[in-house]
């Protein structure tokens, strides 16, 4: 399994599709871990296997969508942490995906919401949805700002910082907008940092932010001494 450093380099938006279910043992090995990220999260993911009705409106044949049967249903409790919630453990669902080579695409608007594909609870939400599948390409590459358009603080910051910001250029955002910051705090007595997260607005922004924040933990690496602020 290639490890997420590349799973996050690797993986692009793709809408279209290979017309073939998802392998089993794949399946098997992704809900697994859905319930992990379930249990430790409080969201309520849902995976959602040979569904054809989601994408076939007008707009989602538009936007290029084909054959996106399965997808993941971004479900979680209502309140102001759904959005951040449901960036930052989905892409953890995203990631761990890319790893077993399924492609994917978050999926804000393009879709219709299916009666009895997927229960959503009382104090629930559905935020948006995950289209997965086997690409019939790998994706390309989304446009990005420079780092030091999301990050004032980027040149003269420790390179475990530099590292997250980068990895968070490569964080999916709606419209490819990137709107989302990151600086560096105050230094705290134990020698670890406040990182400042924050979201600017625009749809699906914290979400965005959510996303962000996974992937910029991936690339400062484990034990670099920051915490989240914002």
């Amino acid at each position: 399994m290639i490890s997420l450093q590349e799973a996050m380099e690797q993986r692009h938006a793709v809408r279209t599709f290979e017309d073939r279910p998802l392998d089993s043992a794949a399946v098997e090995h992704l809900q697994a871990f859905i319930d992990i990220v379930n249990e430790e999260s409080w969201m309520d993911f849902k995976l959602v296997l040979n569904e054809p009705v989601a994408f076939t409106s007008l707009l989602a044949r538009k936007v290029g969508f084909s054959h996106a049967d399965n997808y993941l249903a971004v479900i979680g409790p209502d309140g102001k942490e759904l959005d951040n919630s449901s960036g930052y453990y989905g892409e953890q669902i995203v990631l761990r995906a890319q790893q077993l080579g399924i492609n994917s695409c978050w999926v804000g608007q393009t879709y219709k919401q299916v009666q009895g594909a997927y229960n959503v609870d009382f104090g629930e939400s559905l935020r948006c949805v995950v289209a997965l599948g086997y690409g019939t390409t790998q994706g390309t590459p989304h446009p990005s700002k420079t780092p030091q358009q999301v990050s004032p603080d980027y040149d003269s910051a420790p390179d475990w910082f530099r590292r997250g910001v980068d990895a968070a250029l490569l964080a999916p955002t709606a419209l490819n907008q990137q709107k989302f910051t990151f600086r560096l705090g105050r230094q705290q007595p134990d020698s670890t940092w406040e990182v400042i997260a924050k979201a600017k607005l625009g749809p699906y922004t914290k979400v965005d932010l959510g996303i962000a924040k996974y992937h910029f933990e991936i690339g400062a690496g484990e034990g670099a001494p920051f915490t989240f602020r914002g």
